[in-house]
């Protein structure tokens, strides 16, 4: 189960970078170039990343956007976000934590950047291996029943008695599919089948990835699980927007009710940044960006 507590906050050493917009070039697509610089009296390296963005082939190539998904204030009755053009600043880097000892010799550890690259790492001062951190992987399930979407009320922290899709951390040696189906059945006691991933959403402020699957129940059974106070089915009109857990299950839940608008589920990928300085509670402190739908 998802047990990490929102961190939400700003890098006092960095600011808002230029972004380069990529463009659709043949049958794929070209590259975003981003980069970071540094206050002056800073001795972080400029950091420059290539992010590929790969096309769809068969049923065609993703939709490309650049958009900022930022739900209006005013609108808190559990309608959609409201998508507009205007691009947000790049966020600052994401939280990270501070190894201070080795996890292999358990000697001490210095903050450099090592040879060849351009981020700080923790680096051993005895025995020389460097420790990286990266993203967690948060897989789920979107169930829809009777056009219905089951959802479970938390019974563990953060976010306790608020409402999310059935999902947490992907095991080592289990796929994503597999983790979500592993999920769903401890919180909401429910044997679902995976019908096709919907959405990837990166939220690279916390360091986390979130994949959802579009899934049905095998049986028509469902019950809470140890993690969760109650599992209920909610038409769309009636899904509990105000007491939500997470922004990724916002945006999930919006995309979803906007396709079915549209006529069919499609498949989507986008970055969340939270607004730096916001509380982990506002769950609508957010922009949605690199919106790709297939």
């Amino acid at each position: 189960m998802l047990r990490a507590i929102q961190i939400i906050g700003s890098s006092p050493g960095a600011v808002s970078s230029p972004l380069q917009r990529w463009k659709p070039y043949g049958n794929g697509f070209s590259f975003i170039s981003i980069s970071t610089k540094p206050w002056p009296s800073s001795r972080r390296a400029v950091a420059s990343l290539l992010l590929p963005i790969v096309s769809v082939c068969g049923g065609g190539c993703f939709r490309a956007f650049r958009m900022s998904a930022t739900r209006s204030e005013s609108n808190q009755d559990g309608g959609s976000s409201s998508f507009s053009s205007s691009p947000s600043a790049f966020q600052p880097v994401g939280h990270i934590r501070k190894n201070s000892f080795c996890q292999w010799c358990g000697g001490r550890t210095k903050q450099d950047i090592p040879d060849g690259e351009e981020k700080m790492r923790a680096i051993c001062t005895i025995c020389g291996r460097i420790a990286y951190q990266n993203p967690k992987m948060v897989v789920g399930c979107l169930i829809v029943h009777d056009n219905k979407i089951l959802l479970c009320q938390r019974k563990i922290q953060p976010s306790y008695g608020l409402w999310t899709l059935p999902a947490g951390y992907m095991e080592i040696g289990e796929s994503a599919a597999e983790g979500a189906v592993r999920e769903t059945w401890e919180e909401a006691g429910a044997e679902v089948e995976v019908l096709s991933p919907f959405a990837q959403l990166d939220i690279p402020l916390i360091g986390q990835t979130y994949i959802i699957f579009l899934a049905k129940m095998k049986k028509p059974h469902f019950s809470p699980g140890p993690e969760s106070l109650d599992c209920q089915l909610f038409a769309l009109d009636d899904i509990p927007f105000d007491s939500l857990a997470f922004s990724s299950m916002l945006v999930t839940l919006n995309l979803y009710i906007e396709d079915i608008k549209a006529g069919k589920p499609k498949f989507h990928y986008g970055t969340i940044n939270k607004r730096p300085g916001t509380s982990p509670s506002d769950i609508h402190a957010y922009s949605l960006d690199y919106h790709l739908r297939s």
